[in-house]
């Protein structure tokens, strides 16, 4: 009977989001209608109390916030402006010099806000206006940006293998080291694919005559100007490699880094401070928020044992783990056309867990793979969250279906790097077994 109540709760759940009810919302309604029906109205307002206490009250959490006030400071006080200008000047000789550079520049915001959403946003607003006006072709300066802004998810400082630390129990330190390969290789990737295609194609992406022409002298003036990002990214990864510092106490030195920084640098106003204070606020309420309905609805879900019944209809898949983790990335693949990218994860994690914890397979490198598949529906049609933060920074001059089709470029290359970190998982691990020996 609890299967049935299963069954219907997860019918019920996919119902709600359809009909665009907030996630958090369908999550929790969902869970605590069916901890009612099995368990009765009391124990279930005693369970989702007990509950949510425990997982809000965890130690580990208190890294969220910090990161994203960390991402604030260092965006609203210029200095991802100031690592773009740079990359421009000296990426300005390649094919698809601008938009290298913004991958770059992309990949150097990710490791300090830990956010895909707030990386695509920052580079959005500083450099499609920059391509457009150097007459880049708008599909490739759109998608350009829709895709390097998932590095975000993955590179740390991620918030997204923050949770998932916490839904798998597991080193949220080690994930966070797992992802700077994965990280780094999705960059370079991009970059290629981008210098391959406008050297093919150079109507794509004209010359920038005018930072060509920066002496090599300025340019190497203008490097100078980039040293705050390698030290916030030493501060975090450097103290979490080396066993200084906790996830939790990375994420407050980082923090602090990025405020002295802007303070010594003289970019951060009060003004500054408050904005980047309520943007914390915000984006900390909304996780926190997706999170506590997730929680129930995981609590429910293991009550009515439909993780184990799924796990034994997948069952023909774990003597082969290739099979197994292809028809996941099917799973993930369609439920990324459809639910955001937490949502995702906290609809998935709990499911698939017994099983790869059976099949032997590290959790950590699960942890990077399931982000990857996040980072895929984040630019994939129709509801790629990144493709609508760049139509909401370009409006009507670049079409929704025009940075889609731009993007069919970036998603082929995720299959490959997909593949790639399946047949060599230990592209993903080398880096916490080295720092953990």
């Amino acid at each position: 009977m609890n299967e049935i109540y299963g069954i219907a709760g997860l019918v019920g759940l996919i119902v709600l989001l359809a009909v665009r009810i907030p996630i958090a919302v369908a999550l929790g309604s969902v869970a605590m209608i069916g901890l009612t029906m099995i368990l009765g109205f009391d124990t279930m307002i005693g369970a989702a109390g007990t509950l949510t206490f425990d997982f809000v009250a965890s130690w580990e959490l208190s890294a969220i916030p910090l990161f994203i006030l960390m991402g604030a400071v260092s965006s609203r006080s210029g200095l991802v402006a100031s690592l773009f200008e740079v990359a421009r000047v000296w990426m300005a000789r390649i094919p698809g010099g601008l938009a290298v550079a913004t991958n770059l520049s992309a990949a150097g915001f990710a490791a300090a806000s830990g956010s895909s959403l707030a990386t695509t946003a920052a580079m959005g607003e500083l450099a499609i206006p920059e391509m457009l006006r150097a007459r880049y072709q708008p599909g490739l300066a759109c998608a350009v940006v829709a895709a390097s802004g998932t590095l975000g998810a993955l590179i740390p400082p991620s918030i997204l293998l923050i949770i998932f630390g916490l839904l798998a129990e597991v080193s949220i330190g080690d994930l966070l080291l797992a992802g700077i390969v994965p990280g780094l290789l999705t960059a370079a990737a991009y970059g290629a694919l981008i210098i391959i295609r406008c050297t093919i194609n150079p109507s794509l992406s004209p010359r920038d005559d005018a930072a060509m022409q920066v002496p090599l002298a300025e340019r190497f003036r203008m490097l100078m100007t980039v040293w705050p990002l390698p030290v916030l990214v030493i501060s975090v990864v450097g103290t979490i490699y080396s066993g200084l510092a906790t996830a939790t106490e990375a994420a407050a030195l980082g923090c602090l880094a990025a405020i002295v920084i802007a303070l010594g640098m003289r970019r951060l106003t009060w003004a500054i401070m408050v904005d980047s204070l309520r943007n914390t606020l915000q984006m900390t309420s909304m996780i926190f928020f997706i999170v506590l309905g997730a929680v129930l609805f995981s609590k429910f879900l293991a009550i009515t044992g439909m993780p184990e019944m799924i796990a034994r209809a997948a069952g023909f898949t774990k003597d082969n783990p290739y099979l197994m983790f292809f028809v996941m990335s099917i799973i993930f693949l369609i439920l990324g056309m459809f639910v955001d990218s937490l949502g995702m994860m906290l609809l998935t994690v709990p499911i698939f867990l017994p099983l790869v914890r059976e099949s032997g397979f590290s959790l950590i490198w699960f942890g990077v793979f399931v982000v990857k598949w996040i980072e895929i529906g984040l630019i994939t049609p129709p509801l790629g969250m990144n493709a609508f933060i760049v139509k909401g920074v370009v409006g009507d001059k670049v079409s929704l279906g025009t940075i889609f089709k731009g993007l069919l470029w970036f998603i082929a290359v995720e299959f490959v790097i997909m593949i790639t970190l399946v047949a060599f998982p230990e592209i993903v691990t080398f880096i916490p077994d080295l720092a953990r020996n």
